[in-house]
């Protein structure tokens, strides 16, 4: 479904976040030309690169599709046959770039499976690109020689598993370089509900990861993987994409279940709600706080490395513009930048 964008808000949320704060509608709008300019124009610490530059003023082109970070409930029965293609494709990564990317599905990131503990997976993986490629299932208890194989172009494998433990769950290319493959945009999520997952209004899934921009048009720069030197840090595959089409679905009192990967291949993550609080923290299997555990506390970030995940649940009180951001702020203005449009909260000025 095509969902309509709100540049503006996206540009008064991103003055609130990176501190141009203001009560005034036309302030906010001022302030925040005034800090994508300052954004723009600062030193990003990379190194030197004839790589593509990415532009915070740059809208979505005109034919751009959010990604839908809505999460199905798992599909009814105890086998899931499901087909996955490795690709590489042209595609918009945000800020006006396009890079050649390697993805499943013609998808970055690829597409989230989700089942239910003691579900098999029967997976038939397919290369549909021009090189060789594989697939490893964190989710997997198998053997690595066997089913995450690497395969030429062409070639296709079964890949069954059992899924045996509870979590989110990182899958990517295993081919070698792995960095590159990674870095590129070959992974994805695998949910896999707790025993007696409650029911909530609202589920929805975000894959971190970071972008190392090559040349137009051109694959990711594997010397900037190797350096750290990311140059985007996206929620599911578009920089800011959730600021440019925020999500907005939700009333004040509903309860929302957030689940996120960080992807990497490098970079962690500290999920923060901007104006809420979290009351229950799932993390890399376990609970570390929910509201049966009769602790009145909260959380403010969910803290993940590289490959690891979890979920977090909040309502928000009031109708109003609620930013998510992961909380270490040098990548917010690299397009770690998301907004909830709660209630009557207006969608042309996110205020």
């Amino acid at each position: 479904m095509r969902i309509a964008r709100t540049s503006s808000a996206g540009l008064a949320i991103v003055a609130l976040v990176l501190g141009a704060c203001s009560t005034d509608v036309a302030e906010d709008a001022a302030a925040a030309d005034d800090v994508a300019e300052r954004h723009a124009s600062a030193d990003q610490g990379a190194p030197e690169s004839t790589g593509a530059r990415y532009d915070p003023n740059a809208a979505p082109p005109d034919d751009w599709e959010r990604r839908d970070p809505v999460l199905p409930p798992a599909p009814a029965g105890g086998l899931h046959e499901i087909e996955i293609r490795a690709t590489n494709f042209d595609a918009h990564v945000g800020g006006g770039v396009v890079q050649q990317l390697w993805g499943f599905d013609d998808q970055v990131p690829g597409p989230t499976l989700r089942a239910k503990v003691g579900d098999t997976f029967r997976v038939t993986f397919v290369n549909d690109a021009d090189m060789s490629h594989s697939i490893d299932f964190h989710a997997s208890k198998v053997d690595p020689a066997t089913e995450m194989r690497t395969i030429p172009p062409g070639e296709s494998l079964v890949y069954e598993f059992e899924a045996k433990h509870a979590g989110i769950w990182m899958y990517h290319c295993g081919t070698a370089p792995v960095l590159l493959h990674t870095g590129n945009g070959q992974y994805g999520a695998v949910v896999v509900d707790p025993p007696d997952l409650a029911e909530v209004d609202h589920e929805y899934v975000m894959v971190q990861s970071e972008f190392y921009l090559g040349g137009d048009g051109e694959i990711g720069d594997m010397a900037k993987m190797q350096d750290d030197a990311w140059d985007l840090v996206a929620f599911n595959g578009f920089a800011d994409q959730y600021a440019h089409a925020p999500i907005t679905d939700v009333e004040p009192g509903e309860r929302v279940r957030v689940w996120l990967l960080n992807a990497g291949p490098s970079e962690n993550s500290s999920f923060h709600v901007i104006g809420t609080i979290f009351d229950t923290v799932y993390k890399e299997g376990a609970y570390r706080l929910h509201p049966d555990m009769g602790l009145d506390g909260g959380a403010q970030a969910l803290d993940l490395q590289p490959s690891q995940g979890g979920f977090v649940e909040f309502t928000f009180d009031t109708d109003g513009s609620y930013p998510f951001v992961t909380h270490k702020f040098s990548n917010v203005g690299k397009g770690a930048l998301g907004v909830f449009l709660v209630g009557d909260a207006d969608a042309t000025t996110g205020h």
